[in-house]
């Protein structure tokens, strides 16, 4: 297996405002925040030039010391992060802005997307991307988006905002390809980004415990590449024009999850993938997110 922790060796998505962002990112979701700094940091260390993180992980403060300890200028890695439903509204946004930087420690933010829709509250949905508009007008971030924005979100706020959304970021692995937001994204000219990009992250609610790691298919198809089941899911992504962005603490499939640039699959390979869809969610359905159900309040920086 060739190791190649070269990061211009992971190609890049340009934007629908002309930003290049790496494909490949490195999440941080549920990573406990006594791990994260050593966990980012190795990510950084393998190659790593792209880390998603968000407000309501509670640990954007120790990704940006992960950065600090890093060495690297801050202009070669593109940060991320999400603004939590608690801190929706025109104002509060923008004040979500300040608490996420502060804790990052950084002036400007890559990429800021907001975390869901709030379907019973679409009005403060809107006002919160607003101020994502305001914010990229003033030079305060480099691109927005959104995340788990099923079609009807991105209808919405087509009618009532400017700036269409640079990235969706949302659960997609074979077992889950979600095609119509696919669709959606794609018809907007919106990156699609891959949460749980490998479907590590088995929460199904209407069935058995189950693991794309463990699918025949993807198996056999890791075998005649000589990689391993994980590479061939985010070579998969990577080939249909994803974004992707693994999680990981352990060292050795940190730097597992980022070989994934020295081999091809063929169509009929990608086919194959795209037939193990099960139409079953593993994260929560968009439509059930309320401040009731998922309120968190943000502390302040």
């Amino acid at each position: 297996m060739t190791t190649n922790t070269d990061p211009t060796a992971i190609p890049t998505v340009t934007l629908n405002n002309g930003v290049e962002m790496p494909a490949l990112g490195y999440g941080v979701f549920q990573t406990p925040p006594e791990k994260t700094i050593d966990a980012a940091a190795e990510a950084l260390r393998v190659g790593y030039r792209h880390i998603d993180t968000a407000a309501a992980y509670g640990n954007e403060r120790e990704v940006g010391e992960a950065l600090r300890r890093s060495g690297l200028d801050r202009a070669d890695v593109f940060l991320e992060t999400k603004i939590w439903i608690n801190d929706y509204g025109y104002e509060a946004t923008r004040h979500a802005f300040d608490k996420s930087a502060g804790k990052l420690g950084v002036d400007t933010i890559d990429l800021l997307i907001l975390h869901q829709a709030l379907p019973s509250r679409f009005d403060l949905t809107v006002d919160a991307y607003r101020a994502l508009e305001t914010l990229l007008a003033d030079g305060k971030v480099r691109a927005i988006g959104v995340s788990n924005f099923m079609p009807e979100h991105l209808e919405q706020l087509s009618q009532a905002t400017s700036i269409v959304p640079a990235v969706n970021q949302v659960e997609v692995h074979p077992f889950f390809r979600q095609p119509a937001v696919l669709a959606a994204d794609s018809d907007r000219g919106i990156i699609t980004q891959a949460w749980s990009p490998i479907g590590g992250i088995t929460f199904y609610r209407d069935s058995e415990h189950t693991s794309t790691l463990d699918d025949p298919t993807i198996g056999a198809i890791a075998r005649a590449h000589d990689k391993t089941p994980a590479q061939i899911m985010l070579r998969w992504h990577l080939q249909q024009g994803r974004s992707a962005i693994p999680k990981s603490v352990t060292p050795h499939r940190i730097a597992e999850n980022f070989r994934v640039t020295d081999f091809e699959l063929t169509t009929d390979e990608l086919t194959a993938i795209d037939g193990l869809d099960t139409g079953l969610r593993g994260g929560p359905e968009p439509a059930d997110i309320t401040l009731d159900n998922f309120g968190l309040d943000i502390p302040e920086a």
